[in-house]
Protein backbone atom coordinates (compact mmCIF):
# COMPACT_ATOMS: atom_id res chain seq x y z
CA UNK A 1 0.00 0.00 0.00
CA UNK A 2 1.32 3.43 -0.94
CA UNK A 3 1.72 6.03 1.76
CA UNK A 4 -0.69 8.95 1.51
CA UNK A 5 0.95 12.35 1.28
CA UNK A 6 0.80 14.74 4.19
CA UNK A 7 0.01 17.62 1.84
CA UNK A 8 -0.91 18.29 -1.76
CA UNK A 9 -0.21 21.60 -3.49
CA UNK A 10 -1.96 23.99 -5.83
CA UNK A 11 0.23 26.26 -7.94
CA UNK A 12 -1.26 29.66 -8.73
CA UNK A 13 0.20 32.32 -11.06
CA UNK A 14 1.06 35.74 -9.60
CA UNK A 15 -1.74 37.31 -11.64
CA UNK A 16 -4.14 35.72 -9.11
CA UNK A 17 -2.71 37.07 -5.84
CA UNK A 18 -3.30 35.01 -2.72
CA UNK A 19 -2.82 36.41 0.79
CA UNK A 20 0.31 34.93 2.38
CA UNK A 21 -1.35 34.74 5.79
CA UNK A 22 -3.70 31.74 5.62
CA UNK A 23 -6.15 33.48 7.99
CA UNK A 24 -6.63 36.20 5.34
CA UNK A 25 -7.50 33.79 2.52
CA UNK A 26 -11.11 34.24 1.43
CA UNK A 27 -13.55 31.38 1.84
CA UNK A 28 -13.37 30.82 -1.90
CA UNK A 29 -10.59 31.71 -4.33
CA UNK A 30 -11.19 32.08 -8.07
CA UNK A 31 -10.21 28.94 -9.99
CA UNK A 32 -8.18 28.79 -13.18
CA UNK A 33 -9.62 28.42 -16.66
CA UNK A 34 -7.98 24.98 -16.88
CA UNK A 35 -9.68 23.89 -13.65
CA UNK A 36 -13.06 25.18 -14.87
CA UNK A 37 -12.67 23.40 -18.22
CA UNK A 38 -11.59 20.18 -16.50
CA UNK A 39 -14.33 20.25 -13.87
CA UNK A 40 -11.83 19.69 -11.05
CA UNK A 41 -8.89 21.44 -9.39
CA UNK A 42 -5.47 20.26 -10.55
CA UNK A 43 -3.10 19.55 -7.65
CA UNK A 44 0.43 18.19 -7.28
CA UNK A 45 2.34 16.25 -4.66
CA UNK A 46 5.64 17.71 -3.47
CA UNK A 47 7.44 15.36 -5.88
CA UNK A 48 5.34 16.66 -8.80
CA UNK A 49 5.74 20.39 -8.03
CA UNK A 50 9.09 20.85 -9.87
CA UNK A 51 7.83 19.52 -13.21
CA UNK A 52 4.48 21.27 -12.85
CA UNK A 53 6.46 24.51 -12.55
CA UNK A 54 8.69 23.52 -15.49
CA UNK A 55 5.83 22.69 -17.86
CA UNK A 56 3.09 25.11 -16.87
CA UNK A 57 4.73 28.18 -15.30
CA UNK A 58 7.55 28.97 -17.74
CA UNK A 59 6.32 32.49 -18.43
CA UNK A 60 6.10 33.43 -14.73
CA UNK A 61 8.83 34.81 -12.49
CA UNK A 62 7.02 33.75 -9.32
CA UNK A 63 4.18 31.49 -8.29
CA UNK A 64 1.99 31.08 -5.22
CA UNK A 65 2.00 27.58 -3.79
CA UNK A 66 -1.02 26.68 -1.69
CA UNK A 67 -0.48 23.85 0.79
CA UNK A 68 -3.50 21.67 1.45
CA UNK A 69 -3.60 18.96 4.15
CA UNK A 70 -4.29 15.69 2.37
CA UNK A 71 -6.14 14.02 5.24
CA UNK A 72 -8.89 16.63 5.06
CA UNK A 73 -9.47 15.90 1.37
CA UNK A 74 -9.31 12.14 1.84
CA UNK A 75 -11.83 12.25 4.68
CA UNK A 76 -14.22 14.23 2.50
CA UNK A 77 -13.73 11.74 -0.35
CA UNK A 78 -13.21 14.63 -2.77
CA UNK A 79 -9.77 13.61 -4.07
CA UNK A 80 -9.15 11.33 -7.04
CA UNK A 81 -5.77 10.13 -8.32
CA UNK A 82 -5.70 10.29 -12.10
CA UNK A 83 -3.22 9.93 -14.92
CA UNK A 84 -1.98 13.20 -16.48
CA UNK A 85 -2.76 13.76 -20.13
CA UNK A 86 0.59 13.15 -21.80
CA UNK A 87 -0.37 15.14 -24.90
CA UNK A 88 -0.25 18.36 -22.88
CA UNK A 89 3.38 18.14 -21.71
CA UNK A 90 4.62 14.72 -22.74
CA UNK A 91 5.23 11.76 -20.47
CA UNK A 92 6.06 12.65 -16.89
CA UNK A 93 7.91 9.49 -15.94
CA UNK A 94 8.23 8.60 -12.29
CA UNK A 95 5.62 11.08 -11.14
CA UNK A 96 2.71 8.65 -11.06
CA UNK A 97 -0.88 9.68 -10.76
CA UNK A 98 -1.89 13.26 -9.95
CA UNK A 99 -4.31 14.35 -7.22
CA UNK A 100 -7.42 16.08 -8.52
CA UNK A 101 -9.89 17.84 -6.24
CA UNK A 102 -13.56 17.22 -7.03
CA UNK A 103 -15.50 19.53 -4.73
CA UNK A 104 -17.46 21.85 -7.02
CA UNK A 105 -14.28 23.87 -7.75
CA UNK A 106 -14.09 25.29 -4.23
CA UNK A 107 -10.67 26.15 -2.86
CA UNK A 108 -10.21 28.65 -0.07
CA UNK A 109 -9.67 29.18 3.63
CA UNK A 110 -11.27 25.87 4.63
CA UNK A 111 -8.86 23.83 2.51
CA UNK A 112 -5.57 25.77 2.57
CA UNK A 113 -3.31 25.73 5.63
CA UNK A 114 -0.37 27.78 4.27
CA UNK A 115 0.81 29.81 1.28
CA UNK A 116 4.35 30.34 0.00
CA UNK A 117 5.78 32.28 -2.93
CA UNK A 118 8.41 30.53 -5.05
CA UNK A 119 10.73 32.69 -7.17
CA UNK A 120 12.33 31.70 -10.45
CA UNK A 121 16.10 32.19 -10.65
CA UNK A 122 17.84 34.25 -13.35
CA UNK A 123 18.80 31.02 -15.14
CA UNK A 124 15.10 30.16 -15.51
CA UNK A 125 15.06 27.40 -12.90
CA UNK A 126 12.95 27.06 -9.81
CA UNK A 127 15.51 24.81 -8.09
CA UNK A 128 16.71 27.21 -5.37
CA UNK A 129 13.19 28.11 -4.22
CA UNK A 130 12.14 24.46 -4.23
CA UNK A 131 15.21 23.42 -2.22
CA UNK A 132 14.57 26.19 0.32
CA UNK A 133 10.94 25.08 0.70
CA UNK A 134 12.09 21.49 1.25
CA UNK A 135 14.81 22.49 3.73
CA UNK A 136 12.34 24.64 5.68
CA UNK A 137 10.03 21.63 6.01
CA UNK A 138 7.33 23.46 4.06
CA UNK A 139 7.31 21.34 0.90
CA UNK A 140 6.90 17.78 2.16
CA UNK A 141 5.37 14.54 0.95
Amino acid sequence: MLQSPTYVYKLVPPSSPVPLNSRDIPLELPVSTLDKESGFIHLSTSVQVPNTLKFFFTEHESVYVLRIPYGFLEEGKVIKWEDPKAEVCGPRGGEGMFPHLYNDLKLGQDEIDAVRVLLKQADGSWDKSIQEAIQDGWLVY
